[in-house]
């Protein structure tokens, strides 16, 4: 099947409206420098870590503080805390996760091409992007972020009220229907070209 060609120029209303997909340029620049707090956070979290299990008091007192959740403080540094800290950096890293898809996958979907075709360091995903991917991707991700809150609830559920627990699960499982919606509906319209194309 050949490619239609273009009949000329645009309009330039139509230029206009084409042209103004670049607005979305300072966003995306935005979440790049998101993607650079997550950095830091990340880096001061480990060295608080590093330097807990160390031995070293300011950095012990920032873990206990930040794993205290508003609920009851623990006074050392025990196996439950170092799992609470490392399922926080998971948790960064998940989301500096859904960052990138969101940069690359949305600025290549929605701006313009990056060019990436035949890089080595191209993401797999990326091949095959397209609005729709995008969407089930995302969702997966933040699945994944919610798995991760929910774990870490559930490991410091005695600084949790019940109701806190029970709402939380409830938004882990309405996260888990909207990306089986979601696949459903991309598999539908899948489908539907599919089934178009062959007539």
């Amino acid at each position: 099947m050949t490619k239609p060609v273009s009949s000329g120029k645009l309009s330039p209303l139509a230029s206009l409206i084409f042209f103004s997909r670049w607005l979305q340029l300072p966003l995306y620049l935005g979440l790049i420098l998101a993607q650079c707090v997550y950095v830091f956070h990340f880096w001061v979290e480990l060295i608080d870590l590093i330097g807990a299990a160390m031995g070293h008091e300011a950095a012990l007192q920032h873990i206990l503080d930040a794993v205290a959740s508003g609920g009851i403080r623990p006074t050392k540094l025990t196996e439950t805390t170092i799992m609470l800290v490392v399922l926080g950096l998971i948790d960064v890293v998940m989301i500096s996760n859904l960052l990138i898809m969101v940069i690359i996958g949305g600025y290549e979907t929605f701006v313009s091409r990056l060019g990436l075709d035949g890089h080595p360091d191209q993401p797999e995903w990326l091949s095959h992007v397209n609005a729709s991917v995008l969407k089930v991707k995302l969702a997966m991700a933040i699945i994944g972020i919610s798995s991760i809150h929910l774990l870490k609830t559930f490991i410091n559920a005695a600084n949790y009220d019940s109701k806190v627990v029970l709402a939380q699960t409830g938004i882990h499982v309405v996260f888990l229907l909207s990306a089986l919606a979601i696949a459903h509906c991309d598999q539908i319209m899948t489908r539907t070209a599919q089934a178009g194309s062959k007539h």
